[in-house]
């Protein structure tokens, strides 16, 4: 019997390590994934498990390798944003993969804003709202200022979805998607590497900049098959909607973070845009995409256990809802302000906001919950217009986990007249981009 050939794919988050296998329809047939406890740095700070994911990486690709059922013809990589490994010159890591929330010294930060025209203009210049550890970028500078010692034993510093590929192909090299979020590193205006960077003597430790949808081949030991540089997750995920779409759209991506994605949208960012957490990202050709992000799925987690607590109501609750237009009429009538926003603010969108939640003026669990997802839409809302204004769009893509909420939906069709909201969903949508990009024509 012939084997099914099939692209492999490694979808590495920062929960879920993820390993799929898809079809020549590009359909999944396999998959698998792990969960690795995290690393304290030398700071005690968690970091990502470097070592132990390239085992799991390696051992599980060489399994698949054996499966009799199938045939991998080509592998890709997708992984999370916001994320070197600085290795030697072999590609060994010599230091901790750093987690994007540990904290950044604040006279560091200060310094290298002071060095750089300060804050607001070097943030216009890389198109990246001021986020500390998560501009990746900065990671360098702080490991070049504050860790002098590992410092010297670094040759290489490479994105996280490059060092993956690096595993499977012995080839350093950089691409545009993991460049262009948010690392602080490109300089939007000149769409080149921002001066500080190679004022700094750091452009030598960034490898050549490679196309998307370029292929490697993998070493001769994992069977000398076709392989990509990977992608970073976020411009993964809009792939497949680029490559099924022909009019325009926006992609609104929801899960611990709702990201706003405009792929038509390239006017420059304004500096009330970036304190609106409103960045650019790069195409996989090197094009800037606009984006916007919000909280809400942190923000979702945390009131939802709050209304629970407060009713004594078992988890899944909200789940059975669906949407009772007469309700949000009745919610939406209530013109004041009711939730306390834990991770939100309501007022850097021009909302105005309530200090904290009194449970108590709620009559049960519904209103309350109307009531919360009517306000967080209309901070949504607020965070979406920032991608669609200078280039509008017609219809808005919902992906993820707030699809399938139906109160979160219908009261984006109302306060967005004229959109066609439409909820979707490409399953494992990241690992599904990194799949289609490696099957590419040229």
């Amino acid at each position: 019997m012939s084997k099914i050939p099939v692209t492999a794919v490694f979808d590495i988050g920062k929960t879920n390590k993820k390993f799929f296998l898809f079809d020549e329809n590009l359909k999944e047939v396999f998959n698998t994934y792990t969960r690795l406890e995290a690393i304290p740095d030398e700071d005690g700070f968690p970091s990502e498990p470097i070592l132990p994911l390239r085992e799991w990486m390696l051992k599980t690709f060489q399994e698949a390798l054996k499966f009799p059922d199938f045939e991998i013809k080509k592998l890709n990589f997708s992984g999370h944003g916001a994320s070197f490994v600085h290795t030697d010159e072999i590609g060994e890591p010599v230091t901790p993969l750093y987690d994007y929330l540990k904290p950044y010294p604040e006279e560091l930060l200060e310094k290298f804003y002071a060095e750089n025209g300060g804050k607001m203009v070097f943030c216009q210049k890389t198109s990246s709202p001021p986020l500390a550890m998560l501009n990746s970028g900065l990671q360098i500078y702080f490991l070049k200022h504050a860790k002098p010692e590992f410092f010297k034993k670094v040759n290489y510093c490479l994105h996280l979805p490059q060092y993956l590929s690096l595993i499977f192909t012995g080839r350093m090299v950089s691409d545009y998607t993991s460049i262009g979020c948010h690392t602080g590193l490109w300089d939007f205006e000149k769409m080149d590497y921002h001066d500080w960077v190679k004022r700094e003597g750091i452009e030598p430790l960034l490898p050549p900049i490679l196309p998307g949808n370029t292929l490697l081949t993998t070493k001769p030991e994992l069977g000398s098959i076709p392989c990509g540089i990977g992608i970073h997750d976020s411009s993964g995920a809009l792939l497949p909607y680029l490559q099924q779409q022909k009019e325009p759209f926006a992609l609104l991506s929801t899960g611990t973070w709702a990201i706003s994605i405009n792929p038509f949208n390239k006017t420059a960012l304004t500096e009330s845009e970036l304190n609106q957490d409103c960045l650019q990202f790069l195409s996989i050709s090197g094009q800037p995409i606009k984006i916007s992000r919000l909280f809400i799925g942190e923000e979702h987690k945390y009131q939802v256990d709050e209304m629970y607590k407060h009713w004594d109501l078992p988890l899944g609750t909200y789940k059975k809802l669906q949407f009772d237009p007469s309700i949000f009429e009745k919610v939406a009538a209530n013109a004041q302000k009711r939730i306390g926003f834990h991770y939100l603010k309501p007022q850097e969108y021009g909302l105005e906001k309530a200090e904290f939640t009194d449970w108590s003026i709620f009559s049960e669990f519904t209103e309350a919950y109307y009531t919360f997802i009517h306000e967080l839409t209309d901070i949504q809302v607020a965070s979406l217009k920032l991608v669609l204004d200078g280039a509008p769009v017609n219809r808005i893509f919902v992906d993820g986990g707030f699809n399938a909420n139906s109160i979160f939906l219908e009261m984006l069709r109302i306060k967005l007249p004229g959109k066609e909201i439409i909820p979707s969903d490409f399953p494992n949508g990241s690992a599904l981009g990194a799949a289609m990009l490696v099957n590419m024509k040229s």
